[in-house]
């Protein structure tokens, strides 16, 4: 004989187990954590997992992360635990389209983990060429030179002029890493590419720590590396990715 309206079948009881016990396994692993895993943790089919957590995902109590990658928890389980003050897991590619909308520039969002930089959001409409230079020779584009102001011990032994515009001169390198600290925006005319300006701006963590820097990148000419409202416009948008930069 089938429940009656309002009863709880059989199944369900253990449904609303498994339910619970996926959303112990993310609270545990983390924000970002994969579907494979957390059924893993949870030592729950995968077929059955992944039903449960779009139905999770689908009543807000959790939520996928930028890259749809992985997932963390939502509005509703943070406010069952008292966390209602939580904000919800910011998504840098939204962030990221508005502020593409508004300029004509390619925007491009760089990762600082591990010392190294590493786009993971590049501008779709905008090709940008030469990135290996970038990671390899930080000193010449205004991306590396945010790095380099939060980690000076970075700063190469040597600087290697990568276009005639590039500074290799140490003492000129430390006032512009000087500059950089203070006004809080890089700049790079030129200096990986000729013909290619960039305008850079931190993105901090909860700890004010530099994690990755959010870039302009354009013509020479057209992008005005000293233009405040460019400048205000990613200082804006990286304070709205804050926290974690995917790595």
């Amino acid at each position: 004989m089938g429940a009656r309206a309002g009863e709880i079948a059989g199944h369900e009881p253990r449904a609303v187990q498994k339910a619970l016990a996926l959303l112990e396994a993310v609270a545990q692993l983390g924000s970002g954590a994969t579907a494979r895993d957390i059924a893993a943790h949870a030592g729950i089919p995968q077929a059955t997992a992944y039903r449960l957590l779009n139905l999770l995902t689908a009543d807000g109590y959790l939520v996928r992360i930028a890259d749809l990658s992985g997932f963390a928890l939502g509005r509703r389980t943070r406010q069952l635990a008292g966390a209602d003050a939580a904000p919800d897991p910011v998504d840098h590619h939204a962030v990221l389209e508005e502020l593409r909308e508004q300029v004509r520039f390619g925007i491009h969002l760089a990762s600082f983990a591990g010392s190294r930089v590493r786009l993971v959001d590049r501008d779709p409409d905008h090709e940008l060429s030469g990135e290996n230079t970038i990671a390899a020779h930080l000193h010449a584009s205004a991306i590396g030179k945010v790095l380099l102001a939060s980690r000076p011990d970075l700063v190469p032994p040597s600087l290697r002029r990568v276009t005639s515009s590039t500074i290799t001169d140490f003492g000129a390198l430390r006032t512009e890493l000087d500059a950089v600290r203070h006004t809080g925006s890089a700049r790079e005319v030129d200096e990986v590419r000729v013909g290619r300006s960039a305008v850079a701006v931190p993105v901090h963590d909860a700890q004010n720590a530099v994690t990755g820097c959010l870039a302009a990148i354009g013509k020479t000419g057209r992008l005005a590396v000293d233009d405040p409202e460019l400048t205000d416009l990613l200082r804006s948008c990286a304070a709205r990715v804050g926290g974690r930069v995917p790595a």
